[in-house]
Formats: structure tokens, sequence, C-alpha cells
């Protein structure tokens, strides 16, 4: 069953409550999304790691629920 746009952004932003979240539906299909999250919490973490934590936000649904994710992330500027 695909996931829904809100449903991501709603396990990012309770996972990493500061995030700004951005999706976009890329196919249509509500399978393929691009994400791009902005989070004080990327602060002084590489991008490998801000990855990480938006993955470990979406409980292993990626690859299941959620097929493909095009992901950017950035540490939010003050």
């Amino acid at each position: 069953m695909p996931m829904d746009a809100k449903e991501i952004e709603r396990l990012i932003k309770e996972s990493i409550p500061d995030a700004e979240v951005t999706i976009r539906d890329l196919a249509g299909d509500g399978d393929h999304y691009a994400a791009h999250v902005v989070s004080s919490a990327f602060v002084g973490k590489t991008r490998v790691q801000q990855h990480q934590m938006v993955y470990e936000a979406l409980g292993g649904r990626m690859g299941d629920a959620l097929h493909a994710l095009a992901l950017t992330t950035s540490p939010r500027k003050e």
C-alpha cells in the first residue's frame, strides 16, 4: 500500500520536532517522493548522518510502504 506524503511528514516531524519538511510526489503514484528536510538537529552532522536520522524516523518503511525517496537535508541556519 502506498504511503501518503502527510504520513511521511508526520513521521519525520515526530522524530525531528523542529524539522521543516517539504515533500513532492514525483510520479503521482504515492510510491516515489522527493523530500527536503531542514533541522537544527543536523548541525555538525555529515550528510550521511542527516539522512540516517530521516530514515530512522521513517521506522523501516523504506523499501516497503515507501518505495523511493529522493532525500536532501540541510542544517537550519540561525
